[in-house]
């Protein structure tokens, strides 16, 4: 899967080039124009790094990174003209994890959010007790009993527990899973397939516990109780 990015500039000729280059570059990237914009995004769809200016029209980046900090720990890198050590210290305070001064070299850039990104990748294995599955090998056990999955079932099973107790939107989904497909938005694809993955892994897929359903939203994982057998 493209990791996402949120690049947040008010400078919209910059926002526009830093989008096309990631973009050139296999990113998929969501921009915002100002802080408000840019949390009310982030509530909507998660992302893998936000790339995040200090200079924004209704709130100073740091504020904004510790408000994002509040409640999400994706990797921030501050965008800023300040070369000053104690902006950086600030930055830093703030929660960001990396700092990079205006003007920048793209390459740089890239290579930052490229290593931020290695040291956050999500774990090849995720293990639920109850629920095991082994994204290097494509595998689900239920109970240490395997689960037969289709290519899509897996990749929306893994897209779902690799962001644990996250609000996945239908529109972030079908951005991760099927972006090479486009799907009207009546189409019952995506319900279908959760339909599908809680009769092959939930106790009582008619009382589904670890897929949860947000009317209007999209859905939910939540991790199953390590002694949760199946009824």
């Amino acid at each position: 899967m493209k990791h996402r990015l949120l690049i947040i500039e008010d400078d919209r000729d910059i926002l526009r080039v830093l989008k096309d280059q990631f973009e050139t570059d296999g990113f998929e990237v969501d921009t915002a124009e100002n802080a408000a914009e840019a949390l009310k995004k982030l509530n909507k769809n998660p992302v893998d790094l936000i790339i995040l200016d200090i200079n924004l029209p209704d709130m100073d980046g740091f504020t904004l990174c510790k408000k994002i900090r509040e409640s999400k720990d994706t990797p921030i890198i501050m965008l800023t003209v300040k070369s000053d050590v104690k902006d950086k210290i600030t930055g830093f305070e703030s929660g960001a994890d990396d700092y990079v001064t205006k003007p920048f070299d793209y390459m740089e850039l890239l290579a930052r959010v490229k290593a931020r990104l290695r040291r956050t990748q999500k774990p090849r294995i995720l293990d639920f007790g109850y629920l095991r599955i082994d994204a290097s090998k494509m595998e689900v056990t239920v109970n240490s009993r395997p689960v037969s999955l289709t290519k899509r079932e897996f990749e929306l099973l893994y897209l779902l527990a690799s962001h644990s107790g996250e609000v996945l939107s239908r529109d972030f989904i079908k951005s991760r899973i099927w972006k090479d497909k486009e799907l009207y938005p009546w189409s019952r694809t995506i319900d279908v397939h959760i339909k599908k993955l809680r009769s092959k892994i939930e106790p009582d897929p008619e009382n589904p516990s670890i897929i949860l359903t947000c009317p209007g939203i999209g859905y939910k994982f939540v991790p199953p109780n390590k002694n949760l057998t199946e009824n």
